[in-house]
């Protein structure tokens, strides 16, 4: 039987839900103004009606706040960032280093998001088989935190160049929680529909991305 409460999504919902998808995009210019905590509170909270592989909600989000522990992952990343543009060739690593690829030092608010790999949640239900699963579970609440962070108008940046097992080391976590996401979150300095590396032009959007094979 339908719940009664079951709600109905018309088309003028359906063009501001791809408006949504559309403007989300990923932040690295953050003012330095605090973000209201209930509005910090309301996005964690949707994050918690994401789907999770037999209900067992593994995502831990961290607030990563002491000032000593932020200059730990801001010195992780300094340290990937160059190993990292010292892999590219001349031409290719200049651009490169032309990049702002994270706002770790202006953001005011850091998530670092874990996967709990030992929870007992769900009872092993459909992970035999994929076990990677509870990770995915994660990144579905990563998204959908950040969807409902910019319809409150935050701006999200996803920091992927660090050291997953440093990181876990800086703050002190469990040995099988591991790091799926390192966010930072604040308002934008600027909003634009484009993603930052097809304006700087480092990779253009592929028109084909929705990738549909048919067998």
């Amino acid at each position: 039987m339908t719940d009664p409460r079951s709600p109905s999504f018309d088309d003028a919902f359906r063009r501001t839900l791809n408006d949504l998808f559309a403007w989300r995009r990923d932040v690295r210019r953050f003012r330095t103004d605090a973000v209201a905590e209930p509005v910090l509170r309301e996005s964690l909270a949707a994050a918690q009606l994401s789907p999770s592989v037999g209900n067992s909600q593994p995502w831990r989000f961290v607030r990563v706040s002491d000032p000593g522990r932020r200059a730990g992952i801001v010195a992780s990343f300094e340290r990937c960032n160059a190993e990292a543009a010292a892999g590219y060739s001349d031409a290719r690593g200049e651009r490169y280093r032309a990049l702002k690829l994270a706002g770790l030092r202006e953001a005011p608010v850091h998530l670092a998001v874990f996967c709990d790999d030992g929870t007992a949640a769900g009872h092993g239900l459909g992970r035999a088989t994929m076990p990677e699963m509870l990770r995915y579970s994660v990144v579905g609440a990563v998204q959908a935190f950040w969807l409902a962070a910019r319809a409150r108008g935050l701006g999200v940046g996803w920091v992927s160049i660090l050291e997953p097992a440093r990181v876990a080391a800086i703050l002190e976590m469990p040995d099988d929680w591991h790091l799926v996401a390192y966010l930072c979150v604040g308002h934008p300095v600027e909003e634009h529909r484009d993603p930052e590396l097809a304006r700087h032009d480092w990779q253009q959007a592929d028109p084909s991305a929705a990738r549909l094979y048919e067998r």
